[in-house]
């Protein structure tokens, strides 16, 4: 069972799997109202497989939709797509798989599945390290890794696209998909208001405030909480050197800029811990290499665990940690564990 997009990445995948002998069926997911099923229809036509369409918009507003909203209203930084993917996408396809009595899932993600020590675990892919997406991937479960097959790993994009123009598919030569497929023109602050006004409970994040310094003086005004993020540097005025969001405080209605020198910090507390490699840990500690953005280099860290959280003391100081965001920690290639940012 293939979620399949109609992109190129998903497309390729299907026949990938196809190819190396298995019987594969396609899943479109429907997220939202601009989901396109035309391009999946399309590869599903040209490469001979059966495509279902499920209907996911129910559960993605309430999973996926509602988290982002409360979670920009609290000053905090999420990322759909990690809780998309476990809770929602893989989630649905592994329901689907099993109502058909299908063995395996498959999605066209840049990553692969390990085993070692009798766990299993999302590595990075040695054949796309550009692209790699494992990052994304760490809030999997123990119940659904063992049935995950991902035939992009070992491969890159340059050669993913050679296949797809062997293939005949119109995803070719199609842009990658962009970061938040469900907010088409990418802007988030419009996207939030438009569900935050309706509830008293975050009305007041859509409201102006203080800007304060480091000190906590206060040097202006700010549109509302929404509009920010810990590290921006964008649409924060001018305040003749350069600038960037340190902190957001939802409560006070308040946002702390920082100037040079400011924006990194050696340590955090992650918590919602889902571990892969390494089996579960309440107390301990252990090094590792971790990633605190999707884009972020890995970084060399003590991790001390604490019950239901860890801390995370890094080698070197890392740029702008946002609470909400994932930090992924790593051995070599392969995901021990991740967490929430606090």
């Amino acid at each position: 069972m293939l979620g399949m997009s109609g992109g190129v990445d998903s497309s390729v995948s299907a026949a990938l799997l196809r190819d190396a002998g298995y019987e594969v069926r396609c899943a479109l997911l429907i997220m939202s109202g601009h989901t396109d099923a035309a391009p999946a229809i399309a590869a599903a036509e040209t490469l001979g497989l059966p495509l279902d369409i499920i209907d996911c918009r129910a559960e993605f507003e309430s999973i996926v939709v509602r988290d982002l909203v409360s979670e920009y209203c609290r000053g905090r930084t999420p990322n759909p797509c990690v809780r998309c993917n476990s809770d929602v996408k893989f989630a649905a396809l592994a329901r689907h798989a099993d109502s058909l009595g299908i063995k395996y899932i498959a999605t066209g993600h840049y990553a692969d599945v390990g085993f070692d020590d009798g766990r299993y675990y999302i590595c990075r892919s040695p054949g796309s390290l550009q692209k790699d997406q494992s990052y994304v991937l760490w809030r999997l479960g123990e119940g659904l890794l063992p049935r995950l097959k991902l035939p992009l790993a070992g491969y890159d994009k340059d050669e993913v696209r050679r296949l797809a123009r062997e293939l005949g598919l119109n995803s070719a030569d199609a842009p990658d998909s962009q970061e938040i497929c469900f907010i088409p023109d990418r802007d988030y602050a419009a996207y939030v208001r438009s569900r935050a006004l309706s509830s008293p409970e975050y009305a007041a994040a859509c409201t102006p405030g203080r800007i304060l310094d480091s000190s906590g003086r206060t040097i202006g005004e700010h549109e509302g909480i929404i509009h920010y993020t810990v590290g921006q540097r964008k649409g924060i005025g001018a305040w003749g050197r350069p600038a960037f969001v340190l902190a957001i405080d939802a409560d006070a209605n308040t946002i702390t800029l920082g100037f040079s020198g400011d924006e990194y910090g050696s340590r955090l507390r992650v918590g919602g811990l889902n571990f892969q490699l390494l089996p579960p840990m309440k107390e301990g500690e252990l090094r590792c290499e971790v990633k605190i953005r999707y884009a972020a280099p890995p970084v060399p860290a003590l991790v001390r665990f604490y019950n239901e959280y860890a801390e995370i003391l890094f080698d070197r100081p890392v740029r702008a940690i946002a609470p909400g965001q994932s930090a992924v920690c790593y051995d070599g290639g392969r995901i021990l564990f991740g967490g929430v940012i606090g």
